[in-house]
């Protein structure tokens, strides 16, 4: 073991963090959830008088595992729990692998299980119903058609949206979007998409644009700035209260419908994995089960001997 091993964890995490994003090109907003994950899990080792990698022990990982279900201000759910153990385990193999310590303590903590989580599309009914709720010559309507148009079109996080910037709409027919680590696809954009980022681009961006400074973004709010994550969120809530849906939808319900809805017009899943940005099909064979689950019932509802 170097002598490094004596350095303060502090020092170690943010070691690890810049490992992550020069070695393995993480999204800022990831390596963000690494941090907070992190900054607890130093937290709580302080408090147990811990400051450095080589004082931690398997019983203290196990001991925040513990933690992190009986908190007095409330348990974790599994996912998160999942989630943070997920860094802490990535911390302590960085470590090894750095020779700051001579042995993984987290190697027998493992995360709880997760149930098999079917992502939630909505109907094509109802995706009509948000995009119709755009409807409107105010350029505020405009731009948010334009937006929905393209969610559900592309299939794109929403974070890959709101970081486009008008030269990535190529010739109309296709986007350019830039995933998690950088990686770069080209998505083909559909005709009623290609209208409304057209109409926006004519007839609605200019009026934002001459309200701010000079930017290359696609689509921008009330004060000529990049529309953020935040206010997309707002844009597809109000949305969907106008469609009077009943429920919630989010930024990933545009992505996970437009996914489902392929797959179940009969696109191939690999096309779809292409698409989506997946970097292996399995990720996208589970929306495969939500349109298994679709033909099960139309199958029990329609055929005579189903039941």
């Amino acid at each position: 073991m170097t002598g490094a091993g004596s350095a303060p964890l502090a020092i170690a995490i943010d070691r690890y963090l810049r490992h992550l994003a020069i070695e393995r090109g993480l999204a800022q907003n990831t390596l963000d959830a690494y941090r907070r994950d992190l900054d607890a899990y130093a937290a709580f080792l302080a408090e147990r008088g811990i400051e450095t990698p080589e004082g931690i022990a398997p019983a203290e990982v196990a001991a925040f595992a513990r933690h992190l279900g009986s908190r007095p201000e409330g348990a974790f759910v599994a996912s998160s729990m999942a989630r943070m153990l997920s860094s802490v385990r990535g911390l302590h193999k960085f470590l090894l692998g750095e020779g700051l310590v001579e042995t993984d303590a987290a190697t027998d903590t493992k995360p709880p299980k997760l149930g098999s989580r079917l992502p939630k599309a909505i109907t094509i009914e109802q995706m009509g119903r948000v995009l119709a709720a755009t409807d409107g010559d105010e350029p505020q309507r405009l731009r948010d058609k334009a937006l929905l148009e393209l969610l559900y079109a592309t299939g794109a996080r929403i974070s890959e949206a709101v970081a486009l910037n008008v030269d990535d709409v190529i010739d109309g027919d296709v986007v350019r979007l830039f995933g998690k680590g950088g990686k770069q696809r080209i998505v083909p954009v559909g005709s009623y998409a290609r209208a409304a980022i057209d109409d926006y681009l004519v007839r609605a961006r200019p009026t934002f644009s001459v309200r701010g400074t000079s930017t290359p973004a696609l689509f921008l709010g009330a004060r000529g700035a990049r529309v953020s994550r935040q206010n997309a969120w707002l844009i597809i809530r109000a949305a969907a209260e106008r469609a009077d849906l009943g429920f919630e939808i989010s930024p990933h319900t545009f992505r996970h419908s437009f996914a489902t809805h392929l797959l179940a017009g009969g696109a191939d899943v690999r096309v779809v994995q292409e698409l989506l940005g997946h970097s292996s099909v399995a990720t996208t064979q589970i929306y495969t089960l939500v349109t298994a689950d679709t033909l099960r019932d139309m199958y029990t509802t329609a055929h005579p001997r189903a039941r």
